[in-house]
């Protein structure tokens, strides 16, 4: 068909007329595998009949992803931790040339209907997200990668944070403390689970007992931040009393230093504390927050670059942290920093949390 005769033919009105799913479309105009030749050689000649135009793809990277988020977390744009993800995903998108668009689910959406609507190639999914919710993003058809959470047969892009947890309290024991607890929020929550064995791990290593009454979780029937300073008064019911606490994020971490401050003692004199994420908040509190630094912009713009490459197989992309050394877990504090590196790993199973970071 003569190129002056071909018009903005989408992909959804191309599925609609050959009867397949968006992604059957997608992967037969890209010349990708897991088609029959006789559904393939199907859209195409449906493309060429409604003047579709084929060259467009011919870059093979997408043309319009779509940013997927949990409703749960509330508005996206004041999470300290997502929105800079969209952030980097969105710098990243607009070097490339391709379209980001943004769009909230929570169970009981029709996804499949709302991501036809947005007629994006690409899905880039930050968070946590319910297995049936995840299931639906598969059942799209279009490629998927997933940031912060982790799903088996997904390309998962997450941060080590394993050996970050494992760094923040080897931080705790090398400046002398003697009674170590933590907070955590679900452990069922993917990151979550890994910094509470990363934290496990420092303890084991250096021959120290932990006495579980030292870890406590926050309780999902209270607010949020409300909870964050109820396990802080938890633990210092404790006796002895723990003079270092590793805290599952800032927030949280930031919330236990209120505490202990309400409670007439001082950090990090008698309690030492350190977060993890280095959100704005951590630098600016008195005491600065010691913490984890991750590169949330990065996550979102590695999310972006694999879906750019088709790279869309199961995987998990780990990217490195870094112990940012501050006031609140060292008296003496110099900055210093600790960084981990940059791996890529093969996707194994893990379960996830029903709550937000």
């Amino acid at each position: 068909m003569p190129d002056k005769q071909k018009r903005n033919v989408t992909v959804r009105e191309l599925a609609k007329a050959a009867r397949v799913s968006i992604g059957t479309v997608s992967r037969a105009l890209r010349g990708q595998p897991g088609l029959s030749e006789q559904t393939r050689a199907d859209v195409l000649r449906i493309a060429q009949e409604l003047g579709y135009d084929i060259e467009k793809l011919h870059t093979g990277k997408p043309r319009r992803i779509l940013f997927l988020y949990n409703r749960a977390i509330g508005a996206l744009t004041t999470n300290q931790f997502y929105s800079i993800v969209l952030h980097g995903a969105e710098s990243a998108c607009r070097e490339a040339g391709i379209l980001l668009s943004l769009m909230s689910v929570a169970p009981g959406d029709d996804v499949a209907a709302k991501v036809r609507r947005f007629e994006s190639d690409a899905l880039l999914a930050a968070g946590y997200f319910e297995s049936e919710t995840l299931v639906s993003f598969q059942q799209c058809e279009l490629p998927l990668v997933l940031v912060d959470h982790f799903h088996a047969g997904i390309h998962c892009v997450n941060g080590d944070n394993l050996n970050g947890a494992w760094m923040a309290t080897r931080h705790l024991l090398d400046s002398g403390a003697k009674t170590l607890a933590a907070i955590y929020g679900p452990l069922s929550h993917h990151s979550v689970s890994l910094r509470a064995k990363g934290f496990r791990r420092a303890l084991f290593e250096a021959q120290r007992l932990l006495d579980p009454d030292y870890e406590v979780t926050l309780d999902p029937a209270i607010d949020y931040d409300e909870a964050g300073r109820d396990a802080m008064r938890r633990l210092l019911k404790l006796n002895p009393r723990p003079d270092a606490v590793f805290a599952y994020n800032d927030a949280t971490a930031l919330h236990a230093i209120e505490v202990c401050q309400e409670a007439g003692l001082e950090v990090p004199k008698d309690v030492r504390v350190i977060g993890y994420d280095d959100i704005v908040a951590a630098s600016h509190s008195k005491p600065a927050l010691s913490t984890v630094r991750l590169d949330k912009e990065l996550m979102g713009a590695v999310a972006v670059e694999a879906l750019v490459r088709g790279d869309v197989g199961p995987a998990d992309t780990l990217l490195p942290v870094e112990l940012v050394i501050r006031d609140s877990s060292h008296q003496s504090a110099t900055p210093r920093r600790t960084t981990s590196r940059r791996t890529t790993a093969p996707a194994t199973t893990a379960s996830s949390s029903r709550r937000s970071r």
